[in-house]
This record gives structure tokens, C-alpha cells and sequence, in this order.
């Protein structure tokens, strides 16, 4: 019986991730958007309205953009949950661990996914209304989105990365350090390693502003390289060369014109 129960939650798990997945796909269809987020002749009407005009549009008011975020959330993060689990799963067996305090930690690290879903939907509002991104979410000029890449790749190279990803990639220290038993303590752990979480990976997320938070494309990528970050094995030697990849993607989108004579 434990084994089917174990076998259960993993596919409820891994369900989660692909209605997830679905769920953007069809948002980004009735958007008309391709996968790398390009709009058609219906898309591109759309992001030219005024958002001071149109506020019955799904991206101009805040609900559905956190439906919209909270899916994004679960489709990237989710995934990157996996050695978590797994980490806890191993301390059921040398520790008072329970498949309540399993199912607590997985709560725990969705809600503070959620709350950071509202707010970084409510930023995309302040920055729909200033002008700075239109009403697909794509920054409307080159120095946005280079800022963005920028910003995000400094980041790679701060301490408060290393102290978030440091955690991150050695949840199992993290529960040796923070252990509580049951589904109370399971989703006070799940809590904490969502906010390390959401400390080490924001940067990815606002990065959706730099070519449209609905290019699946980049969706894609950035939660395989999340995957890979937290790897045991590899996570340590990704973060910097992601760091300096971002920093030449900043300079390239800043020098487009001049790159391409245009």
C-alpha cells in the first residue's frame, strides 16, 4: 500500500506539471502567439491597444494576469521541485518524516509561489500602465529588455544568490538544519525553501518582460536551466556562466542596431 500511495502522489506530481504546461499553451493560442511568444495579426492588434482603454482585456486587469502567473509558476517551478521531494522522501526512512509532512513541504513552496504570482502580476500592471512593457508583456524598447538582462545577470554573481542557490541545490541540508515533524512542520519547511527559491530564481521570472512573458520558448529554457542549477551534481558550475551569458545577451540587445546596421 505505501508504494501505491508513493507511486500516486509522483503522478499526481508530475500531472500538475503537464496541466501546467497545457494551461499556457492554450492561454498562449488564444492569444495568438507562436511558441517563442511572436503574435499574429490578432496578437499584434492586441498589443497595440491602450490599456487605459481596454481594461476588459485579461492583460490589463490583475486576475487574470495571476491565473496567468500562478500557472507560469507551476509549469517552471514545480519541476524544480524534484530533489526536494526526493530529499524528504530519503528522511521518512531515518527520520520522523510522513507522506502529510511530503504533501506539506510541496503546499508550503506553491504558496509562496502563488504570493509571488500576485505580486509580480501587479507589477506587470504598474508597468503596463507607465508604458514600459505593451499589452502582450514585452518591453516596448531595446534598453528595457538589455536592463533586464543585465540586472539579472549581476545577480548571478551576488552573495544573496549564492546563499539562496547554496540552499536550493542542498535541500537535504536544509532539513537537517530546519526539520519539524508532521504536516505543520513539513509546510513551515515548504515555506522556507519556497522563499530561498523564489530568492535564487526571481531574476527568470522578470525576464519574461525582456521578450514576453508568454513566449513558451523561454518558458521552456529557463526551467530546464532551474532544473540544472539545483542538480547535486552540476548546479555549482551553471550559475556564473549563465551569469556571463546574460551579461553578452545585454550587450548584444543593446547593440542590435549597430550589429545589424540597421
Amino acid at each position: 500500500m505505501t508504494g501505491m500511495v508513493r507511486s500516486t502522489l509522483w503522478l499526481g506530481f508530475f500531472t500538475l506539471i503537464l496541466a501546467a504546461w497545457w494551461m499556457m499553451y492554450s492561454m498562449a493560442m488564444q492569444m495568438d502567439l507562436d511558441l517563442l511568444g511572436r503574435p499574429g495579426a490578432m496578437g499584434e492588434r492586441m498589443r497595440q491597444m491602450d490599456p487605459g482603454m481596454d481594461m476588459y482585456m485579461p492583460m490589463a486587469r490583475f486576475f487574470p494576469l495571476f491565473v496567468m502567473w500562478g500557472a507560469m509558476m507551476a509549469a517552471m517551478m514545480v519541476p524544480t521541485m524534484v530533489p526536494t521531494l526526493r530529499a524528504y522522501e530519503d528522511l521518512m526512512t531515518s527520520a520522523n518524516g510522513t507522506r502529510a509532512g511530503w504533501l506539506a513541504v510541496l503546499a508550503g513552496y506553491l504558496a509562496v509561489w502563488l504570493i509571488f504570482a500576485a505580486g509580480i502580476a501587479g507589477l506587470q500592471l504598474l508597468l503596463l500602465h507607465g508604458g514600459v512593457i505593451d499589452m502582450l508583456g514585452i518591453a516596448k524598447s531595446r534598453w528595457t529588455a538589455a536592463a533586464l538582462l543585465l540586472a539579472v545577470g549581476l545577480f548571478q554573481f551576488t552573495r544573496a544568490k549564492e546563499i539562496c542557490h547554496g540552499v536550493c541545490h542542498s535541500p537535504m541540508m536544509y532539513f537537517m538544519g530546519h526539520w519539524r515533524p508532521g504536516a505543520a512542520g513539513g509546510f513551515r519547511m515548504g515555506l522556507g525553501l519556497g522563499a530561498f527559491c523564489a530568492g535564487c530564481c526571481w531574476g527568470f521570472m522578470l525576464l519574461g518582460f525582456a521578450g514576453g512573458v508568454m513566449n513558451l520558448g523561454w518558458m521552456g529554457l529557463a526551467t530546464l536551466f532551474m532544473v540544472i542549477e539545483k542538480l547535486p551534481q552540476v548546479g555549482h558550475y551553471v550559475t556564473k556562466p549563465m551569469g556571463f551569458a546574460l551579461i553578452l545577451g545585454a550587450g548584444i540587445v543593446a547593440g542590435w542596431p549597430m550589429i545589424t546596421g540597421g
